[in-house]
């Protein structure tokens, strides 16, 4: 799929003139509603060679300094469909990259590699390489904001600002939530347990036994087809899955406090305050840990995968934190 190129358009369009241009729907503007359009968002997916494998990514618009572009990294279970909202919203301003990790979402993972967040990491890097871009404005939730610190810290220089939401920090990593789920894991019982049932009832899934009830905001939320989505390829690929899981174990942000001190890339927190897998402990850790921290936002009530219901606030923040808008 080509980038786009949607600049000058008015914001009351824009919506209309993404879905009519790449072919994907926008979460509307009322949390909680269905414009979900599943299909042709993985239609506009193209996979990206590595040697970690073929890197599923969605890759549009247009902006932003020659070889920068905007990374959005997912949560887990999802994938880079959680960011449609926002690619929707930001793609006039800066060109937008949403990958899935290695282990999750449609990435064709190679033979034998490591789904660990530091060859996540490694992965991104090259991922970048290979689209010609050297710096990123990253967007980020839940293991996507741990990986995103472990890429600051590995690579400072490409990384021009940070916009993380509910997450890891070196205090909660893994959270204590995460332990019913690495446990089960390790014995491959995860995705088969609590992840094979929620795609077989999408009720399910959006109680407060389920996915929907435990880490999104409005309980009318994840839709039909973001379910069939996020949860298809897990439980496809149940071995994998487990696999990401188990490695997930381990205090990967052990010991990275001196590199996000000495950061000078411009960083934002936006924390939602509902959140019953990451404390607000995290977000002032977080506040405190980076060199150009600029602040937290709490929204009230708002639980780990807001991002994808409220898509107006994380652009408004992603531009604020850029310059741009």
């Amino acid at each position: 799929m080509q980038r786009r190129d949607f600049l000058g358009m008015a914001a009351g369009t824009l919506a209309a003139a993404l879905v009519h241009r790449t072919g994907f729907a926008t979460p509307a503007a009322a949390p909680g509603t269905d414009a979900d359009d599943a299909a042709a968002f993985l239609k506009a997916r193209r996979f990206v060679r590595t040697a970690a494998g073929e890197i599923a990514v969605v890759d549009v618009g247009t902006g932003g300094g020659s070889g920068e572009a905007a990374l959005f990294l997912h949560g887990f279970p999802l994938n880079g469909y959680q960011w449609r909202g926002a690619l929707a919203r930001l793609s006039p301003y800066r060109r937008c990259i949403a990958p899935d990790f290695l282990g999750l979402g449609y990435t064709r993972v190679a033979q034998g590699q490591s789904l660990a967040p530091d060859a996540q990491v490694r992965m991104l890097a090259e991922l970048l390489d290979r689209l010609d871009v050297e710096r990123v404005d990253i967007v980020a939730n839940d293991s996507g904001g741990q990986a995103a610190q472990l890429f600051l810290a590995t690579y400072p220089d490409r990384v021009r600002t940070l916009l993380l939401t509910n997450c890891d920090s070196q205090i909660e990593c893994p959270p204590p939530a995460l332990q019913p789920v690495i446990a089960l894991a390790k014995d491959n019982q995860f995705a088969q347990q609590w992840l094979a049932p929620w795609l077989a009832d999408k009720a399910l899934a959006r109680s407060s036994q389920g996915l929907g009830g435990q880490t999104f905001t409005h309980a009318s939320n994840p839709s039909d087809e973001a379910i069939d989505v996020y949860l298809g390829p897990l439980v496809r690929n149940a071995a994998r899955t487990n696999a990401f899981a188990v490695a997930l174990e381990r205090n990967w942000l052990d010991g990275i406090g001196p590199a996000l001190k000495a950061s000078r890339a411009p960083t934002r927190i936006v924390w939602g305050t509902g959140d019953p897998i990451f404390t607000e402990a995290g977000a002032a850790h977080l506040d405190a840990a980076f060199g150009a921290s600029r602040g937290v936002r709490r929204v009230e009530g708002a639980k780990l995968f807001f991002p994808e219901e409220f898509p107006d606030l994380i652009a408004q923040e992603a531009r604020r934190l850029w310059g741009v808008g």
